[in-house]
């Protein structure tokens, strides 16, 4: 799929100004100016993280509430249930608070609860409140969820059950009757970094916790992994205290993790240093497939386990689910494929929808995400669940999926999500004129550019300048995620000196320029290789990577696209 380069600028002025302050590369200070480094000062906070840089826990609008009221509860003798969303960043949460409470409350008083994913949905459900009340639950800690479950908490006070409710997510204009809010996205919240996740947000009612008992710091600081990993899976930015959680998260993972991530460790059979995209693609899918196939309670018994035997029974059942669920994944990205190639109207249509009624509902979000890899424009996966319709949407780059759902309101049941994901309810009947107002909404209010998949690029970097101190600055600068990528370049003219293609779908990279020669690894590529077959200067977007092989370790190109050498057009 042909790919839009957009290579971001930088103010010479402050590159200069940076370079003659860390007496580093050109090149490196440009992405720095990029990621709003200027000066020595924010350099060394960038490059060396400190647990000290952690912003106070009590900034945090309603802290003092919250704190307050769980301390109420533990004199009093109170039952509290602590309620998470079923995905990686609610199931952490709950694991981290409730090993937290069970270790400073009377354990006896402690239990947790995560909704099913296909019977009560995402958020505080009713069907939690009634267990709640069965159970003789006084108090409620929702991690992840419950910003926008007014009706649900007012229903719940009204029968003893108080609420505190920990969110990342969006507030809307009329909030919970919650005893406390801890979210610093809601209005009149002092703290300062407001992209925590769900994870997050618990982490610091813990370390306010610890500060209020006269804990120690480690007391908190134990469920830095568990954090790292809610903030890799949960796709949040990883810059500012996101960073410096990551950092320290990821050195516990790889020094001394969690019984549960350790067991998952053990199961995947990877042996070297763990980074963020490892968390993503190898955590978190294990994770994830709990509540897509089963139930997400054995997550939370995974991270809570006592013992690494017991962690790895745990971890033994999530990978079982996740081979279930990588395999009903497949064959319906293959059956949606099946369809869409036979659909004779689909490539004239801006938007894909594609429907059958025994898709697992679990997979349907995915199969959307495969579908736009091939076809990149917004797209809708339907199946049936029950008497209903229900489905999820993705969108491609610069396009708010949820106002085109919204736009299609008058055919749904319900619906919610955000700019680049929802999911929506309707019924069968429904489907057919749904697919035609969801199809119009698009073609009338999507840019050409956004049906294009963008690649932003940093910087144009010779061959040459790719040297182990180079390289070694590269590295300073992980973790890498949103809001600090791993750096791409773009090597311009180079070519071809016995690339080939390898298991028929890569391509295994030799290339030149102006004298310097670099090896590398293209996945995916193979449908490209004839631009290298001409003999003709290309032009080719890159990371920059280790390589270890027999024994032998190497720095590699990771080529990410290529295409004819020419003048730059965004």
């Amino acid at each position: 799929m042909k790919k839009r380069w957009n290579i971001l600028e930088a103010d010479a002025g402050k590159v200069e100004s940076l370079r003659d302050a860390l007496g580093i590369n050109e090149i490196l200070c440009r992405i720095l100016v990029q990621r709003g480094i200027e000066t020595f000062g924010q350099a060394k906070d960038y490059f060396r993280p400190r647990l000290t840089d952690l912003h106070d826990p009590w900034l945090m609008k309603d802290m003092e509430k919250a704190v307050g009221r769980i301390l109420q509860a533990r004199e009093r003798g109170e039952k509290i249930l602590v309620y998470g969303d079923y995905d990686v960043d609610g199931t952490t949460a709950v694991a981290c608070l409730y090993q937290f409470l069970r270790r400073h409350y009377s354990p006896q008083l402690v239990d947790f609860y995560i909704p099913h994913r296909f019977r009560e949905g995402y958020g505080i459900s009713r069907l939690g409140i009634e267990h709640a009340h069965a159970g003789g639950y006084t108090l409620v800690i929702s991690l992840d969820c419950g910003i926008k479950s007014v009706d649900l908490i007012r229903d719940a006070a009204a029968i003893g059950i108080d609420f505190i409710v920990c969110d990342h997510h969006l507030p809307d204009p009329e909030l919970p009757p919650a005893v406390a809010i801890l979210n610093p996205k809601q209005q009149g919240c002092p703290y300062p970094y407001k992209e925590l996740c769900g994870c997050g947000v618990g982490f610091k009612l813990i370390t306010a916790l610890c500060s209020r008992l006269g804990l120690e710091e480690e007391e908190a600081l134990q469920y830095l992994d568990l954090v790292a990993t809610a903030i890799a899976a949960d796709i949040v930015p990883v810059d500012g205290e996101n960073r410096v959680i990551a950092f320290f998260g990821l050195k516990k993972v790889n020094e001394n993790p969690n019984n549960g991530i350790r067991a998952l460790i053990r199961l995947s059979g990877v042996q070297k240093e763990l980074r963020m995209v490892n968390l993503v693609f190898m955590i978190a899918p294990r994770v994830n497939a709990a509540g897509r196939m089963d139930s997400a309670r054995k997550v939370v018994h995974l991270f809570t386990a006592s013992t690494p035997e017991e962690a790895l029974s745990y971890a033994g059942q999530l990978h079982a689910d996740n081979t279930d669920r990588k395999e009903t994944d497949l064959q319906t990205t293959e059956e949606a494929l099946s369809l869409l190639e036979k659909d004779a109207g689909h490539p004239d249509r801006k938007s894909t929808v594609v429907y059958q009624p025994h898709w697992h509902k679990g997979v349907v979000g995915i199969v959307a995400s495969r579908l736009i890899e091939r076809y990149y424009r917004p797209t809708v996966v339907l199946t049936r669940s029950g008497e209903f319709i229900s489905g999820s949407a993705r969108s491609v780059n610069g396009f708010n999926i949820y106002e085109a759902i919204h736009a299609c309101r008058e055919h749904l049941l319900g619906y919610g999500g955000h700019f680049a994901a929802a999911g929506i309810t309707l019924l069968p009947e429904q489907v057919g004129e749904f697919c035609l107002k969801f199809e119009a909404t698009v073609c009338a209010t999507i840019e050409a550019r956004s049906l294009v998949p963008e690649l932003i690029i940093d910087a144009e970097l010779p061959l040459e300048a790719i040297r182990p101190s180079f390289f070694n600055i590269i590295e300073q600068m992980q973790p890498f995620g949103p809001g600090n990528a791993q750096p791409v370049f773009v090597a311009r003219g180079v070519r071809d000196i016995g690339s080939r293609i390898v298991k028929e779908q890569h391509i295994r990279f030799c290339v030149r320029q102006d004298g310097a020669q670099m090896d590398g690894i293209g996945f995916g590529l193979a449908g490209k290789f004839q631009l290298l077959q001409t003999g003709m200067p290309v032009d080719i977007a890159f990371t920059v990577e280790e390589n270890e092989w027999n024994n032998q370790t190497s720095i590699q190109l990771r080529v990410i696209d290529l295409a004819a050498s020419g003048p730059y057009t965004p």
